[in-house]
């Protein structure tokens, strides 16, 4: 049977590698620094595998077919989008089919992908915690980028199940639980419905995947464009809150804000909080704050299980 050693909860974003900070004192040079912590942390702890629960930013889904949750079972490369780490993966498929296996047991038709693309959102945060590729790992994909989005409770009850089988699994190792996904942040609408969603970017989301690299080298100007600007909108206020409601345990005044409320508080880009729902409940321990900064480039925060010490 496994063990879940730990949990971090971590934002990822784009100008991590393209904006890096000119000093530790620079903006989202905290946040680097007690990542580096971190890492060292999880080095001593020496997983067996991690589990990384992330989005993807339209990369590998699309509403040719949007599916709420994927696994990768077998093999995952990552996209390499905004200068993150491109090439195969290392995918722990035993414990991998042990989840799909529990999940299903516990009513959750999860899509699954014998060779899954991973765009930064998996990657940043497992290159972050791991520095390398050496770690199996087994990803998950929650879907925020635009609805029909999974409830909270929803995710909640999904990390639940992870949980559980994960620590069920015939998989004989020490497993860390990643959640990435940014804190508050507003974002362009994704959803075809908008009427501002129109011309080539609605035809892209919905048939992006017939040449998702064309797409992307098309999207990905118009997003480094957004890197540096001041102005862009965070609630650090919200933030706080949420992290502290992680650090009390407390899920449910969280997931009774329910999809518009958080949205209200903390911008499209908020809903990737789901990510850390699920892996806080996947762990079900309780957390401490290690690093945050709300700098609009970078949108930064970092939870991580107090089975790391490192705090």
């Amino acid at each position: 049977m496994s063990e879940i050693i730990g949990f971090v909860g971590m934002s990822h974003s784009p100008f991590v590698t393209m904006l890096p900070p000119s000093s530790p004192s620079g903006p989202g040079g905290g946040f680097l620094g007690d990542a580096a912590r971190v890492a060292a942390a999880v080095a001593e702890l020496s997983p067996d595998a991690i589990v990384v629960i992330g989005p993807d930013h339209f990369h590998a889904n699309f509403y040719d077919a949007m599916p709420p949750f994927v696994l990768g079972v077998e093999a995952a490369e990552g996209f390499g989008d905004f200068g993150s780490a491109s090439g195969p993966l290392p995918v722990a498929s035993s414990l991998a089919w042990s989840v799909h296996e529990g999940l299903a047991a516990a009513d959750f038709d999860i899509s699954l992908s014998y060779s899954l693309t991973v765009d930064h959102g998996i990657v940043q945060s497992y290159r972050m915690v791991s520095h390398e590729d050496g770690i199996p790992l087994v990803p998950l994909i929650v879907n925020t980028a635009a609805p029909p989005l999974p409830s909270m409770e929803r995710c909640v009850a999904l990390g639940r199940a992870l949980g559980e089988a994960i620590r069920a699994s015939d998989f004989d190792g020490r497993v860390l639980v990643v959640a990435s996904g940014g804190l508050s942040h507003w974002l362009p609408p994704n959803d075809p419905r908008d009427v501002t969603v129109a011309g080539e970017k609605r035809e892209a989301l919905i048939h992006g995947r017939r040449d998702a690299r064309a797409f992307a080298a098309a999207r990905e100007p118009r997003v480094r464009a957004m890197g540096g600007d001041p102005t862009a909108r965070v609630n650090a206020d919200w933030d706080s809150w949420f992290l502290g409601q992680l650090a009390a345990g407390d899920l449910d005044s969280v997931t009774a804000l329910g999809h518009e409320r958080l949205e209200e508080n903390a911008g499209s880009g908020g809903h990737e909080i789901r990510c850390w729902l699920a892996g806080h409940a996947a762990v079900g321990e309780p957390l401490v704050w290690s690093s945050y900064e709300p700098v609009p480039e970078w949108i930064t925060g970092m939870a991580i299980g107090t089975t790391f010490e490192v705090v």
